[in-house]
């Protein structure tokens, strides 16, 4: 029994030296730790190749069940496949391995409560950077308002007021913004599970993800792009060597070049940085691989595609452009958007509803202006407005709409040009598609003004299209030297008729320098009749030269001078209120009239009543052959006077 005693005693001393001696032992590494082992570097090498440890696992060397080893080669193709999908957007596949980096982190690399403030020191704000401080900021936010959180983030601390400098007003967040932001912050409590996501997330964004605009890239902001300031790398080959390197070192340079594009703001968020040239293009060749468009090499110098989750990506290179770049759109933030949303000025009550009855009485539309105006996002809205009878077909250059994602219950199909099938023949194949309404994402060239003016003829009900041009006049003269450059026309003011004759109405959209958008003017394109042709008498003899010439010069007249459509502004923007200025015209009311219903009929005759009342207009008591409604008289200048002289 003594015996036993003894044993006991000194088995329990040995296990007490032996704890103590591992606690002094880590006591000491952690009061002297290895730089370069908690380093971002060396963590991120330790995860990549645990990664290829745990894929190149041969697993019929090992001794398990044949139940254990499916469950593990199940696990090893989704790691895999979702090692390969992260990178496109896809959100589930991104936390999948954001959630084996924090195991790796935690199991293999041994990190914990304490040491994990050696990689980056959470509990000492003076040495953290700005991007840690952002990434943090961002973490907190995103708890509370999930992929709102940079919106939270600019919204709540004015980072999307104007700033005034001796060049003019612009939008930029720099370093001081952050440290002011997180010096007020200091209520956001870092526990280990916190301080552990933000350090998966920092890794993950090296590893996989898109560098420092990999979680702002996910938010709901209208897009984001970087490569597009600073001095492109090959700048420094042209330089003189004795001229100053110092100070072309001392310029920012592309790879520190972050934009984030807001409510119609381009904010430069001046203290992210890619943090190196081979970064950048680590993250340009990866952002745009989604189903794998083709190679972006130096002889195909750009590619315009869509990642998984519906942004559209435009990456360029050298030659092509001066440095690599890329440029995010994103379309999600505004899924369920209402026209109230987006049109919010004083007499807001007056677009919004014209829109509504011109969509309602299928009237062909363009929604026009600059990049960033808002033209798709309010085109995705007024869809609502379409008759859930009416079958929709939409053809895209890349897919950017994405309507079955807004309506799912409805009718709608959208096609785009492939390197194999052009967008004439997707054209065709809509005319086979039972299709009602057909939209046009964007009319950016002359094949598709092409064929928006083919589908606005024979294949569809009404149109809807978006276009850059600045004033309806533009418009139509845009659309019509496109027709002339296919070849479809070679007339050119039998093209113009052409387009006048089909476009019906134009809302044109534009921003102030805040960033402030709305809706300028809603246009009608009315085509212009020159029916009237003047009598000439018989030529006589001896006095036929006058006849000729005055024949002549009518011929002139309407080949040059006469115009072949006007314009009426029917809402206009003056002083941030929106006002009524002139009553659409009879045929167009007639046509509108048409598609709805009778109870459509009278609300839309009470919308006119109130908002439009009849003007003086001269009319005549000839009918409109086409309508039925009183024929307009045009102006003398539209209308030309001929006089002939004996």
């Amino acid at each position: 029994m003594n015996e036993f005693l003894i044993v006991l005693i000194l088995s329990a001393l040995v296990m007490f030296c032996v704890m103590y001696y591992r606690h002094n032992r880590a006591t000491l590494v952690d009061s002297h730790p290895d730089e370069e082992r908690y380093s971002l570097g060396t963590i991120l090498q330790f995860v990549r190749e645990a990664f290829n440890d745990i894929l190149k696992t041969n697993l019929y060397e090992m001794s398990i069940t044949k139940e254990e080893f499916e469950k593990r080669v199940h696990n090893k193709n989704q790691l895999r496949k979702a090692l390969k999908t992260c990178t496109y957007g896809d959100m589930n596949s991104k936390n999948y391995i954001k959630d084996f980096i924090k195991d790796i982190l935690v199991n293999r690399y041994q990190i914990d409560e304490v040491n994990i403030n050696l990689v980056l020191n959470f509990d000492n704000p003076k040495e953290l950077s700005a991007q840690d401080k952002f990434d943090i900021l961002l973490y907190h936010y995103k708890k509370q308002h999930g992929y709102r959180a940079l919106e939270a983030l600019i919204l709540e601390n004015h980072l999307d007021s104007p700033q005034q400098s001796n060049d003019g007003i612009s939008y930029i967040v720099t370093q001081d913004d952050i440290e002011k932001i997180y010096a007020k912050r200091q209520y956001f409590v870092n526990r280990f599970e916190d301080k552990l996501n933000i350090l998966a997330q920092r890794l993950y964004q090296l590893y996989k993800g898109h560098g420092v605009i990999d979680e702002i890239r996910d938010m709901r902001i209208d897009g984001v792009s970087g490569g597009v300031s600073g001095i492109p790398s090959t700048f420094n080959e042209e330089i003189d060597l004795s001229v100053g390197i110092s100070i072309v070192a001392s310029l920012p340079s592309s790879y520190d070049s972050v934009w984030v594009f807001f409510k119609g703001k381009t904010i430069h968020f001046s203290f992210l940085s890619f943090g190196s040239e081979a970064e950048l293009i680590r993250v340009c060749k990866n952002i745009y691989r989604y189903n794998y468009p083709g190679q972006l090499s130096e002889s195909n110098g750009y590619k315009v595609n869509e990642m998984k989750d519906g942004s559209r990506v435009v990456v360029v290179r050298p030659p092509f452009a001066e440095s690599w770049a890329f440029f995010v759109r994103k379309f999600d933030s505004i899924e369920i958007a209402e026209p109230e949303e987006l049109i919010t000025d004083k007499g807001r009550e007056i677009p919004i509803g014209l829109i509504k009855w011109l969509v309602k009485g299928c009237r062909i539309t363009a929604i026009t202006g600059s990049q960033g105006t808002g033209k798709t996002t309010l085109l995705m809205a007024i869809i609502k407005y379409i008759s859930p009878a009416f079958t929709l077909r939409i053809q895209e250059l890349a897919f950017e709409l994405h309507l079955r994602r807004i309506y799912p219950k409805r009718n709608i199909l959208t096609f785009r040009e492939t390197p194999t099938i052009s967008g004439q023949e997707g054209l065709d194949l809509q005319k086979k598609t039972d299709g009602t309404v057909n939209i046009l994402g964007e009319v950016a060239t002359a094949p598709v003004s092409a064929w928006m003016i083919q589908m606005a003829q024979v294949a569809s009900l009404f149109t809807l299209f978006t276009h850059h041009a600045k004033s309806t006049d533009n418009l139509v003269k845009a659309l019509r030297n496109n027709l002339l450059q296919t070849g479809a026309f070679s007339n050119e003011k039998i093209a113009e008729q052409q387009v006048a004759d089909v476009i019906n109405f134009d809302i044109h959209l534009t921003k102030d320098i805040t960033g402030h958008r709305y809706v300028e003017r809603i246009t009608e394109v009315i085509p212009v009749e020159n029916e009237n042709y003047p009598e000439l008498k018989p030529l006589e003899e001896g006095n036929s030269l006058p006849e000729f010439l005055w024949a002549a010069r009518e011929f002139f007249i309407r080949m040059t001078d006469r115009k072949v459509f006007q314009t009426r502004d029917i809402v206009v923007y003056d002083n941030g209120v929106y006002k009524c200025a002139e009553r659409p015209s009879c045929r167009q009311i007639a046509e509108i009239m048409k598609n709805l219903t009778d109870e459509e009929q009278k609300e839309f005759s009470a919308f006119l009543d109130q908002h439009f009342p009849e003007g003086e207009e001269e009319i005549t008591k000839e009918n409109d052959y086409r309508t039925g409604c009183p024929k307009r008289e045009f102006s003398a200048a539209n209308t030309p006077v001929l006089r002939y002289r004996r």
